[in-house]
């Protein structure tokens, strides 16, 4: 299971800055060598950096590049491209399964009592101390770290028993970082609905890497026991959580349909797209889109500061319709007043569809296995060094 990273910064304190020049300097920062040593700890060397690919502010090729072009051999800092790799591996896969990312992937999850929520997770009350802090953190910060994800996946689809897919919707609407791709198939690698064993934390793996010393948990018990308890009195109360978005009231924007219009969204919010292009520029934000997918306020008001970053972007909140009915007078055809880039969840957008930036963009296509599409990966990078 992954998803991209923690932070470099000396200060453990959770920060997600939204000016670009911030991003670039936690870019910067990053240590990748002492990234592999200790990403599993909850203060760990790690980078911080998801909101921003998530939101596609930066790319995994440019994160990549930036530590390549310090002088690292690949050999050297492999874990850190792995973990690169993992967000585009999830991303190949909504490409080719779309809507099926919301069914598991490889089997049935097995053993599963309950398609709800479990309450105590709900509400930072499993009694596992250190999670309940990583989930309260979730609230306040819109972040857990990626081990923490972990045990929590685990505790609500394994030892809870409940499917991954309404505990993965819940998730995702807190995470400033959240990618449906990356959510779901980690929550399904988990609880064996997209792998060929469920994965299960203990309490001693949760001391160890949290900082904890808590005993006597309905976790402290050793790994080969772990699957065979019955469910936990405290794991047992189940919720459908209200998940609501709030959207800002906008009017419709004032276009020069003359020109095309460019489309950024919650999960395109390059500055440097397009740059010098003399084009309208829109961040949209569907009603429809976030009916399916559902996010906080908090989510939603980082996404609209992120979009500062772009000059003379104009935010509106409606549907795609809205904007195609303005270029209704216009000499542009359908096909060029619009452009955006690709991606699984705005496959409904006219017009011209950028290409986003791949790490390997020769390796498309589903693989069944991370493995499987790092080794194809691999074979790619060295054909591009052969050039």
């Amino acid at each position: 299971m992954n998803t991209l990273f923690n932070t470099t910064i000396d200060n453990p304190q959770i920060d997600f800055p939204t000016d670009y020049s911030a991003i670039v300097n936690r870019i910067e920062r990053i240590q990748p060598l002492q990234y592999a040593k200790t990403r599993n700890y909850i203060h760990g060397a790690v980078t911080y950096l998801s909101p921003y690919i998530s939101r596609g502010v930066i790319s995994v090729k440019q994160v990549r590049d930036s530590v390549m072009n310090k002088g690292y051999k690949a050999e050297q800092i492999e874990k850190f491209l792995q973990e690169l790799a993992w967000r585009e591996y999830y991303q190949r896969i909504w490409q080719a399964k779309d809507d099926l990312i919301w069914q598991d992937l490889k089997q049935p999850q097995p053993d599963i009592l309950h398609r709800a929520m479990i309450s105590a997770a709900a509400n930072a009350a499993t009694g596992i101390t250190a999670l309940d802090k990583q989930i309260e953190s979730l609230f306040n910060t819109g972040y857990m770290h990626n081990h923490a994800r972990m045990y929590l996946s685990s505790v609500v689809c394994n030892i809870g028993k409940a499917h991954w897919q309404l505990p993965s919707k819940w998730m995702y609407y807190y995470l400033l970082d959240g990618d449906i791709a990356s959510n779901n198939c980690s929550w399904q690698w988990v609880s064996g609905a997209f792998a060929s064993k469920k994965y299960y934390c203990n309490q001693e793996n949760i001391n160890k890497y949290c900082n904890s010393v808590q005993r006597h948990t309905f976790l402290d018990s050793p790994y080969e026991t772990i699957p065979h308890l019955p469910v936990p009195d405290a794991l047992k109360k189940t919720l459908i959580p209200d998940l609501q978005t709030t959207l800002p009231k906008t009017a419709l924007p004032d276009l020069d349909i003359s020109r095309p219009t460019l489309i950024y969204n919650s999960y395109n919010l390059d500055p440097g797209w397009r740059k010098n292009e003399n084009v309208n520029r829109v961040l949209l934000l569907e009603p429809s889109h976030f009916k399916n997918y559902p996010v906080s306020e908090k989510v939603v008001s980082f996404i609209i500061d992120l979009a500062k970053n772009i000059e003379g972007i104009l935010l509106y909140c409606g549907e795609i319709s809205s904007l195609k009915n303005l270029y209704k007078t216009s000499a542009l055809a359908e096909s060029e007043a619009f452009v955006s880039k690709e991606h699984p969840a705005f496959r409904h957008y006219p017009g011209i569809k950028d290409s986003r930036e791949w790490m390997y963009p020769e390796v498309t296509g589903f693989y069944p296995s991370f493995f499987g599409y790092w080794k194809k990966a691999q074979k790619s990078r060295g054909r591009l060094l052969d050039q």
